[in-house]
């Protein structure tokens, strides 16, 4: 049986990395709760079962990707069989010594079959050679998902961003230090 292989990203590839199905299904969100009060402000999230099950649509339309790809540094796709099944964008941050990861996705046919793991590893490999200390994954407050992925994989809770996408949703950002 052939395994996932990670490699570069080449050109070629982004006409199929535009047709994954990026989109997701989520039962939870994390929702946040501000207040300011007394000169204090106080910002909570929190797990929140929705009534039903909610399709969401990936934040950034193929134009974005596009645009990343102008933009790479550490670009990587997984690929098994000659059959692409996602990708992962790493840039570096304004942070010194900082890997973020804004775009990373696995086909909806492929997910929960260790394809995310394989790529979250091989970036952090790439962040490590590349004397990098820390690794910043941003996804939507609604990606239940993706947050429970972050904090399998030993990320942390490190920052939001309120009406941080095209639509308005909120971004959280999860981190964890390289050793």
């Amino acid at each position: 049986m052939a395994q996932v292989q990670v490699r570069p990203a080449a050109s070629a590839d982004l006409p199929h990395l535009t047709a994954l199905d990026h989109g997701y299904s989520t039962d939870y969100v994390w929702q946040m709760d501000a207040r300011e009060e007394n000169e204090q402000t106080s910002i909570t999230f929190r797990t929140v079962r929705l009534p039903r099950s909610m399709r969401v649509a990936f934040p950034r339309d193929s134009q974005q990707l596009l645009e990343a790809w102008n933009r790479r540094v550490c670009f990587l796709v997984a690929e098994e069989a000659g059959l692409l099944k996602g990708y992962l964008n790493l840039t570096l941050a304004a942070a010194p010594e900082t890997g973020w990861i804004a775009d990373f996705a696995v086909d909806r046919r492929f997910r929960r079959s260790g394809v995310g793991s394989v790529l979250l590893a091989s970036a952090a490999h790439w962040a490590r050679q590349n004397n990098l200390g820390r690794l910043i994954v941003e996804t939507q407050s609604k990606n239940y998902p993706a947050i429970c992925f972050a904090q399998k994989h030993g990320m942390a809770f490190c920052g939001y961003n309120d009406r941080y996408y095209p639509n308005q949703d909120v971004a959280l950002f999860f981190g964890m230090v390289l050793k």
